[in-house]
């Protein structure tokens, strides 16, 4: 194992497939002469050149449908937008052309591509840059969408997604990019679609992704202190939905509590409750719970960033209550 910041993760991730497969580029604002706006890609316009190393107008649109072009006629592009409340702009290239037209085709072109870049709230950034578009993309059926919490996770699932012939929806975030991590030597793939139980429990099932994963273990640990020992789960991929892991635990647990950085209408954690309500009702002794951010834009003050995230004081309010502890 060797120690790797989540940015370098991603960046000896995509090094090592372009090394191995010329058909690779990357595409983005200031990937190549500033390295990256969070310096994941540093280096690589020395290795690689121009040529596989693109700085782009600020244009999303367009760049994201060169992209989408090239993939459909044999190069595995890698998209870069520098932060996904951008991709607003390009997202009728990515529904209507890239998730579609393997199926509009027939099956005659695949789109091998990856859109990637960080992702919700990153602090006081004001309500156009503080969105999380997760769930929103993967409510679109011809992707795949991940989300990883930590650096080894953010190299295995990028390595897959590259490697991937349909499109796959990369999500980061700015909070994560200096965060370090075990990282195992030598080439290894993380398959996408299968959650990591992470920690062991009987009391209650906690369920997360991305960089609210460090909340929810935040909330794990005071929670043992107390013997309440609840086992948690980072899905680290929401398309597809590793569903059986979750319901799994939950008959062992008979809890569920679930944790997103989305707005509470339609999200991944409304689709676990009706799957988990489905598959497994009758080994639920509590309602299930989803702590969610706050029914609003984010404001820029401080005070409401704290109070618009899920937060650990909120996750232990909610297993208490599940477990019917007065609080």
């Amino acid at each position: 194992m060797k120690t790797l910041q989540f940015r370098e993760a991603l960046r000896e991730a995509m090094n090592e497939e372009m090394r191995n497969d010329q058909n690779i580029v990357l595409i983005g604002e200031e990937v190549a002469e500033y390295n990256g706006a969070y310096k994941v890609s540093q280096g690589m316009l020395d290795e690689f050149g121009p040529k596989r190393i693109i700085d782009t107008p600020i244009a999303e649109l367009g760049f994201t449908g060169i992209g989408i072009g090239a993939a459909m006629h044999g190069l595995r592009p890698i998209i870069e937008f520098m932060t996904f409340n951008f991709s607003l702009v390009a997202i009728d290239q990515i529904i209507n052309s890239a998730a579609k037209m393997y199926q509009m085709s027939g099956g005659q072109y695949n789109v091998p591509i990856v859109f990637r870049g960080p992702t919700a709230s990153a602090g006081q950034l004001g309500a156009q840059h503080s969105q999380a578009f997760d769930s929103w993309y993967a409510n679109t059926p011809g992707l795949k969408v991940v989300v990883p919490s930590n650096p080894a996770d953010a190299k295995g699932l990028l390595k897959a997604a590259i490697r991937d012939n349909d499109p796959v929806v990369f999500m980061e975030s700015e909070q994560m990019y200096g965060d370090k991590g075990e990282v195992p030597e030598g080439e290894y793939i993380i398959p996408i679609g299968v959650a990591d139980v992470t920690r062991k429990g009987t009391a209650v099932t906690l369920v997360s992704f991305g960089k609210i994963v460090k909340v929810m273990n935040e909330a794990a640990e005071e929670l043992a202190k107390d013997g309440i020992h609840a086992e948690t789960i980072d899905l680290r991929t929401i398309r597809p939905i590793d569903y059986k892991t979750v319901i799994d635990s939950v008959k062992k647990t008979n809890r569920l509590v679930i944790i997103e950085e989305a707005w509470p209408l339609g999200n991944i954690s409304t689709e676990l409750t009706y799957m988990v309500q489905k598959h497994a009702f009758d080994f639920l002794d509590a309602p299930i719970r989803r702590i969610n951010t706050a029914d609003t834009p984010l404001g820029y003050a401080n005070v409401f960033v704290e109070e618009f995230l899920p937060n650990a004081k909120k996750i232990i309010d909610a297993v208490k209550d599940v477990m019917y502890l007065k609080m």
